[in-house]
């Protein structure tokens, strides 16, 4: 109850909120039009209660060139040099413009993301099970707190373009992509330094983590159990009337295609296609003050046999996030473990009242503090073969075989944004049932979508 009511208590606010913010629209003042070059740096001080405190450092560049279609740039240049003090780590330099190939819209990004101990809790959500006890230090049956990690460290680099067909809205989409996972179990006497007593975790031979097992059982198939490395061609159609790019107001933004993984250019043997649709609507509520927007998607292997460590990728164009996973965590399901649920094809939908609390300006800028309510859900739609006679081994500590359904995540956030694109985002979320966890904060950048 107590998290309903808080989630009440948002959106009593939001609505209040809509007609006091009316009658201020008329007073507003014109926003200065940006033009040239404008630098957003920060020192990265933020949180993910998945992968812990992050600090480092963060630069967005924009170009609005003479100012005639700001919002609108022409170039954004962004880097990241960052880690988490749960083992994770960002490197990063991503570019979005639409003038340096005049006509195409270019978005390339270029990142290794090291990860000590990223999450895994198997396949097909609900069917795997999630015990919060094996992992509490403080719960009587605790076993190691890096029961449900491994180690995996991520190079990843691609370009997406996406050009005009002359059709209204309508346009082409094309990319290509490069991604290695280097994987491995959790380097234990890492974690164990300067640990003493009850702190100190078991060894992997001791106490198997879920990586371990799955590859005992041979859902992880030994020869794919490190990792691997696969090129990406996308090809597909989008429509876009938004707005404004990082923050729109109004319009739809949807997208569609084939994300192609030839086995001869990667270390699988087949290879794999998959199926994308994406589809994000944004509605004026009070003009300049509120939005609601949403957002709905679909992924599916249509060809081939997807390696287990690619099932975790979410196809999209115009990614503007170092992690871009699904599902559960920052950018798909908030409040739910990250990776919570992996599947050969799964559906999701993002639902989220954005208002513009207050306005003004500063160091020559022009600023808003937003506040956001959200709900977001996901479920594995098709799914990873798990063995029935493992399954029945393993037990029902381990596996809950048609168990699969709804996960669900709802909470609130404030967004600090300067000039429409430059946007720092504060979102906490809370998980509706225990087996996917029970909250999660996340700070960084961007709406989710």
């Amino acid at each position: 109850m107590k998290k309903v009511s808080s989630l009440m208590i948002v959106m009593l606010f939001l609505a209040f909120s809509m007609n006091t913010f009316a009658q201020e629209e008329k007073k507003e003042s014109t926003e200065e039009v940006k033009t040239g070059w404008n630098l957003g740096a920060l020192p990265v001080v933020s949180f993910d209660s998945d992968m812990g405190f992050q600090y480092g450092a963060l630069s967005s560049i924009y170009n609005y060139g003479d100012g005639s279609r700001y919002p609108e740039f022409n170039h954004m240049l962004y880097f990241e040099a960052s880690k988490f003090t749960k083992g994770s780590g960002i490197l990063r330099f991503a570019y979005e413009g639409d003038q340096l190939i005049k006509g195409v819209r270019l978005n390339f990004d270029l990142g290794y993301m090291p990860d000590d101990a990223a999450a895994f809790y198997g396949y097909n959500g609900y069917e795997s099970v999630y015990n919060a006890d094996w992992e509490d230090q403080e719960a009587t049956g605790y076993r190691s707190r890096m029961i449900y990690k491994h180690k995996r460290n991520l190079f990843r680099t691609y370009a997406d373009f996406v050009g005009d067909l002359g059709i209204g809205k309508l346009q082409w989409s094309a990319g290509i992509g490069y991604y290695n996972f280097n994987i491995g179990s959790v380097d234990i006497a890492k974690f164990n330094e300067g640990k003493e007593g009850a702190d100190v975790l078991p060894t992997v031979s001791d106490e198997p983590g879920l990586y371990e097992n799955y590859i005992a059982w041979g859902l992880i198939p030994a020869a794919a159990a490190e990792g691997g490395s696969l090129v990406s061609l996308k090809a597909g159609l989008t429509y876009d009337s938004r707005d404004n790019r990082s923050n729109p107001n109004k319009g739809i933004w949807t997208e569609t295609g084939l994300f192609y993984a030839p086995g001869f250019l990667g270390s699988g043997d087949e290879g794999f296609v998959k199926f994308y649709i994406t589809h994000r609507q944004y509605f004026t509520v009070i003009k300049n003050r509120m939005t609601f927007a949403y957002r709905v998607g679909y992924q599916n292997t249509i060809s081939g046999t997807a390696p287990w460590y690619a099932q975790t990728i979410m196809v999209q164009t115009a990614n503007r996030s170092a992690f871009s996973e699904g599902l559960g965590g920052s950018r798909s399901i908030r409040g739910v473990l990250r990776n919570r649920v992996v599947g050969d094809g799964f559906a999701y939908g993002n639902f989220e009242a954005r208002l513009k609390a207050i306005k003004f300006r500063f160091i020559n800028q022009n600023f808003y503090i937003g506040i956001n309510g959200f709900l977001d859900v996901g479920k594995a739609v098709s799914l990873i073969p798990i063995d029935a006679t493992v399954a029945s081994t393993a037990g029902a500590d381990y596996f809950n075989i048609d168990s699969e359904a709804m996960h669900i995540g709802y909470g609130a956030g404030l967004k600090f944004v300067m000039n429409q694109n430059f946007i720092i985002s504060v979102d906490y979320g809370m998980a509706a049932a225990a087996e996917d966890g029970t909250s999660g904060m996340y700070i960084g950048l961007n709406y989710l979508f």
